[in-house]
């Protein structure tokens, strides 16, 4: 390999666990003094989440600013319930993103695989959707910047995953093209389908260990459940 463009979330970072977790708690400690039920409010968000999320337009607009899109999750949530009560539904979200933040962690494979690829000297740059601030931060608090030469987070740039832009944008600060360069990321089209659409060579994580859905249209070039595939025997 020549280049590589990682994903962030759920590639690098363990980005969804603990989102139920947080959720539960965020609502116990702010629900009692609301006299709002929290097991009732937990599973209202629940069903809100899969409903917000599942629309292509919502997504696009609403991931850039996160916090946000949890507070308008649990308002619509409320509201379903016939509870509408703004003030805590911002509360809610403030807590469960404090929650959130707190139990991210890199996974065990990251720093060893991008140790590596930096030691061999391959151009690496990190390619990431979502809210400038957060994504940010992320990197920040997990000193991941000294391993890129270049990142490119959605809030950021102006444009996110899967516009072409994004990945052209990414090879040029690397100074190569797209058959030079490998994917690697857990998002099928985001992080396959898309990039392969350009030439780049699509390799999908797949930590969970499942397998592509039943009728995929996105056919990988390679699936790995661990970063250490990409160094074993020189990737």
């Amino acid at each position: 390999m020549k280049a590589l463009l990682f994903d962030l979330d759920d590639t690098l970072l363990d980005y969804s666990g603990g989102v139920e977790l947080s959720w539960n708690e965020a609502c116990a400690s702010c629900c009692l003094p609301a006299g709002v039920d929290a097991a009732t409010l937990v599973a209202a968000i629940a069903e809100t989440r899969r409903w917000f999320w599942e629309d292509p337009t919502r997504h696009r607009r609403e991931r850039v600013n996160m916090l946000g899109a949890w507070q308008h999750i649990v308002e619509f949530a409320l509201e379903g319930l016939g509870r509408p009560a703004p003030d805590l539904a911002a509360a809610v979200a403030r807590d469960y993103a404090a929650r959130r933040r707190a139990v991210m962690r890199l996974f065990p494979d990251s720093l060893a695989c991008l140790t590596e690829l930096r030691r061999r000297g391959i151009p690496l740059a990190l390619v990431t959707n979502g809210d400038a601030g957060q994504q940010r931060d992320k990197i920040e608090r997990h000193d991941l910047a000294r391993f890129f030469d270049e990142i490119v987070i959605e809030g950021e740039f102006g444009a996110g995953k899967p516009d072409e832009a994004v990945y052209r944008h990414a090879l040029e600060a690397l100074g190569m093209t797209p058959e030079d360069a490998l994917m690697v990321g857990d998002h099928l089209e985001f992080d396959v389908g898309a990039p392969q659409r350009l030439g780049l060579t699509g390799v999908w994580m797949d930590r969970s260990g499942l397998g592509l859905p039943q009728g995929s249209a996105v056919q990988p070039h390679r699936i790995i459940r661990s970063l250490d595939e990409l160094t074993a025997s020189g990737g």
